[in-house]
């Protein structure tokens, strides 16, 4: 019998760490390794996992390979993702097993599917606050941890955390233009406990006066080189009283800190002064230049074309992915056996791979016929207007032709490296 591996990075295993179970797993039952496949992080582009369905596909697997894992969510990036990815194995005839003991990955398939629904996870929530007396940062770092994901497959902050906490609809409440309307579907959540969560959230919510937030020129484009995750604007006040003469001083400070340390508590202290890292950002601006573009070739309406046919495909596997969900929410209430829910999960499963061979070939496509002549010269009319212009020009606009020529800028504490927008 030959095996695969597949692994894909989280912060609780390293890829490394894995490799080392599926070989031992190898050994200690007689398996052949016959191939190992990867991807970094569950953000990034699965080619790691498409290139093992390639692999099994072009093997023949029945009867004489199998695909070990870790666990079952170790095959996406969250439960929807990685369900529809054992189903897209499972459709080429191989079997998922754990590397740990060796067992088939469909006996927990439901009972991972039951635990990650957002049910469960917003229970959990409230009682990981109110029962454990966890905070809000505490909470989230705990989800991630456990690499619990939200209802969009993303990280958990303190932001989504406290929304989750002050939301009425899980006691069966919701809110039509304006008007709360009660008991309108069954509770999540006791009446009880979610009054005590508002009145200590209400507690712990600081008594200072609302303070109007600047805006920072940088945020939403700002991430930190060590974690990868954005970075923050933050204003601080401080205020000292001078000994020679006992006058009180105040200063205001602003600065970019990174959200994970902020939100997650998922990294380390890292901080730049606002107008440190914006002038840093304006120097590299002016150190960049570069010959004039050739003219573009015509390929606008091809790329066009391609880009609306992935937009038709997205929705589309969107869809897929809803009847999954459906299928596997009908199985865990009962109302769908589990054999025809493996008949039909299999049938969504080889729909969705087709589909997802075609927006890699469209993605091909577009990038292909994109103009990058055109691209290249319309960013440089943009920096050269940054470079001429930088305090002359309005906030909100110099703040939107940054955003036009830089995708992100990356900090650390020894400097900057800005990617630009291709």
């Amino acid at each position: 019998m030959r095996a695969v591996g597949y692994f894909r990075e989280t912060k609780l295993h390293t890829l490394y760490e894995q490799s080392e179970s599926f070989l031992e797993f190898c050994k200690s039952n007689g398996f052949e390794a016959a191939a190992t496949f990867f991807d970094r992080g569950s953000t990034a582009e699965p080619l790691g996992f498409r290139q093992m369905l390639d692999f099994v596909r072009l093997q023949g697997p029945q009867g004489f390979m199998l695909v070990a894992v870790s666990d079952l969510m170790s095959l996406g990036g969250g439960p929807t993702e990685a369900v529809r990815r054992y189903f897209q194995l499972a459709s080429l005839g191989v079997p998922i097993v754990s590397v740990s003991n060796g067992a088939d990955m469909k006996s927990e398939l439901l009972e991972v599917w039951t635990r990650h629904r957002e049910g469960s996870v917003v229970r959990y929530i409230f009682r990981l606050y109110l029962k454990d007396g966890l905070g809000i940062r505490r909470i989230a770092r705990r989800l991630n941890e456990e690499e619990l994901r939200t209802r969009k497959g993303g990280l958990w902050s303190m932001v989504t955390v406290r929304d989750i906490l002050r939301n009425r609809a899980y006691v069966g409440t919701y809110s039509r233009f304006g008007v709360r309307v009660p008991a309108s579907h069954a509770p999540l959540i006791q009446q009880e406990d979610f009054q005590r969560v508002q009145e200590r959230l209400d507690q712990r919510r600081p008594a200072t006066e609302s303070r109007k937030m600047s805006p920072f020129l940088l945020s939403g484009i700002t991430h930190c080189g060590y974690c990868g995750n954005k970075m923050i604007g933050v204003t601080r006040k401080q205020r000292w009283q001078r000994r020679s003469d006992g006058v009180v001083r105040t200063a205001q400070y602003r600065y970019y800190q990174c959200e994970s340390r902020t939100n997650r508590s998922l990294c380390d202290y890292h901080t730049r002064r606002a107008e440190d890292l914006e002038e840093d950002v304006r120097r590299s601006l002016r150190a960049r230049g570069g010959p004039a573009s050739r003219p573009a070739r015509n390929g606008a309406q091809a790329a066009n074309e391609a880009e609306a046919q992935i937009g038709r495909l997205k929705d589309k596997a969107r869809r897929l992915d809803r009847r999954l969900e459906e299928c596997l929410d009908s199985a865990i209430s009962g109302r769908l056996d589990q054999e025809k829910l493996r008949t039909m999960a299999l049938t969504i499963a080889a729909e969705q791979t087709q589909l997802e061979e075609q927006l890699v070939e469209y993605h091909r496509q577009a990038e292909t016929q994109a103009s990058e002549a055109q691209r290249r010269r319309q960013r440089e009319q943009v920096m050269r207007r940054l470079r001429a212009e930088w305090n002359a020009l309005p906030f909100g606009e110099r703040r939107e032709l940054i955003r036009e020529v830089l995708e992100r800028i990356v900090v650390k504490d020894e400097g900057i490296e800005m990617v630009l927008k291709p």
